[in-house]
């Protein structure tokens, strides 16, 4: 019976995985099927299906979509008030025709920002600031997403947080963690500045692959001492560097708000005193509107939907003209409208999670034993975990796409469920967290069940299965690089 279950629980997940690949069935009709198959072949009850799995599964992204929906209301206003083509504007003049060098900064911002932050809210205000820089320079819309999405992987890759994760799953040290990490990181770089000379030649850039090579031979090398340097220095110039960090950490924040109190009252003196006769003309103080939520969250660790309020508000008094009023209702209204595809998609992300992973644990109280799905799932994994560094690699290089849809290698889906079984049949610690960690870029990049990329896609107008077709060829590579990587070193 279990060998039954167990063929029909892979067939329903790679037949709707390969439909949504193919474009035949959306993915926001194909989760919630999946979401409600797999439980349901496992042994979940149909009353718990549709309570557990569908009905509370579909709140359980409740915060993302509601900073989604905020974050969109902003977007909106941005373009509503002409701040957003001005911007784009201004950020053509002073780039320059340098598109190449604009993306690889742009990435290294990316990857330095989300080495502490993290979450949707992050991401979508980072996004206002970054994509209408790369779209100006000449980035294609794909171009431009994978960018962004690549940026963000190389920055969890470093982000400790995550790392804690595999130091107390798997019982790792964190020197091993952070060899692996910096190693991944050098691995990511590498492929992302293939990406992006390959996609900027593709929209249609004269590429000088010559000097490309050279700086981004510099780039890595510089990148890799910068990190390791820090890493292993002594303690106490660690400390040095931190205090001394702190102490900036605190005068910035008066900076800060010393510097928007002046724009905004800069912003009341012109309008109410001046009174200019072109009311539509931006105001230079509005530029700043993409900047005050990212800096309320990550300067006054804000709560992010408060810190998206915030920046309305700051938005609405810097562009302030006879039609405000109409802009902000409008951008309330439309900003809702514009995300609802990316919402639906959420709700059924949502539902596949608890149907992968069990509800949260207030309410798996009759699964005492483990939740069906996981369960059902141990003895496969178990027997086919890799006896040595070439069976390794060959094995999760074929297995690598599972980490997408949700699927078992998915740390957001059964990955670390699947790490912890691994580990009880005996293989490697570190060689799991390699695992883990190389995949985890097909995820972290490609995957369409992401928020951000299901944010990035509806906000730059494609399809979120294009994103996966055009950077999953390099995420796979990526991760078959880090599979190598983490052989060499574990086994």
């Amino acid at each position: 019976m279990e060998i039954v279950q167990i063929i029909l629980v892979f067939a329903v997940f790679l037949i709707l995985a390969g439909l949504m690949f193919l474009r035949k069935i959306p993915a926001l009709i194909a989760l919630p099927i999946m979401a409600f198959l797999i439980p349901i072949i496992a042994g979940v009850s149909l009353i718990d299906t549709l309570e557990l799995v569908l009905g509370n599964g579909s709140l359980r992204l409740a915060e993302a979509y509601t900073i989604a929906i905020f974050g969109s209301m902003l977007s909106i206003m941005l373009q509503k008030t002409g701040v957003a083509e001005s911007f784009i504007k201004l950020g053509a003049e002073l780039s320059g025709d340098k598109p190449w060098a604009i993306a690889v900064v742009m990435l290294i911002l990316i990857a330095l920002l989300f080495t502490t932050l993290g979450g949707l809210g992050a991401i979508i205000m980072v996004s206002t600031v970054v994509l209408p820089i790369l779209i100006s320079v000449g980035a294609g819309p794909v171009t431009t997403t994978g960018i962004f999405l690549i940026g963000l992987s190389m920055g969890g890759i470093l982000n400790v947080g995550n790392w804690s994760v595999y130091i107390n799953t798997l019982n790792l040290e964190s020197g091993e963690v952070r060899l692996f990490a910096l190693v991944m990181f050098g691995i990511t770089f590498l492929v992302s500045l293939i990406f992006i000379t390959v996609q900027l030649f593709r929209d249609g850039h004269e590429i000088d692959f010559k000097g490309i090579a050279i700086k981004g031979a510099v780039i890595i090398f510089a990148a890799l001492l910068l990190f390791t340097g820090y890493f292993y220095l002594d303690q106490t110039i660690k400390d040095i560097i931190l205090t001394g960090l702190s102490n900036t950490y605190s005068f910035l924040k008066y900076v800060i708000l010393t510097v928007f109190t002046l724009l905004i009252f800069l912003s009341i003196y012109k309008l109410i005193i001046l009174k200019p006769a072109d009311s539509n003309k931006i105001f230079f103080p509005a530029y700043f509107t993409p900047l005050v939520p990212l800096l309320l969250i990550l300067v006054f660790n804000m709560n992010f939907i408060a810190a998206f309020i915030a920046g309305l508000i700051y938005g609405f008094i810097t562009t302030y003209r006879k039609s405000s009023m109409n802009i902000l209702v409008r951008s309330a209204l439309d900003g809702g409208a514009v995300v609802m595809p990316a919402v639906v998609l959420m709700l059924g992300i949502g539902m596949l999670l608890n149907a992968v992973m069990g509800p949260p644990a207030a309410i798996k109280h009759a699964y005492t034993d483990g939740w069906p799905v996981l369960t059902l799932l141990k003895p496969v994994i178990e027997g086919i975990v890799p006896s040595n560094a070439l069976a390794y690699i060959f094995t999760f290089t074929l297995a690598a796409p599972l980490a997408l849809y949700r699927g078992p290698l998915n740390v957001w889906g059964m990955g670390y469920g699947i790490a912890a079984i691994l580990l009880a049949s005996g293989m490697i610690p570190g060689a799991i967290m390699g695992m883990l960690m190389s995949v985890g870029q097909i995820q972290g990049v490609s995957d369409p069940t992401n928020t951000q990329n299901v944010w990035l896609a509806n906000e730059m107008r494609i399809d979120v299965q294009k994103i996966l077709w055009t950077t999953l060829p390099y995420t796979w590579l990526i991760a078959v690089l880090g599979l190598v990587a983490a052989s060499l070193i574990f086994y």
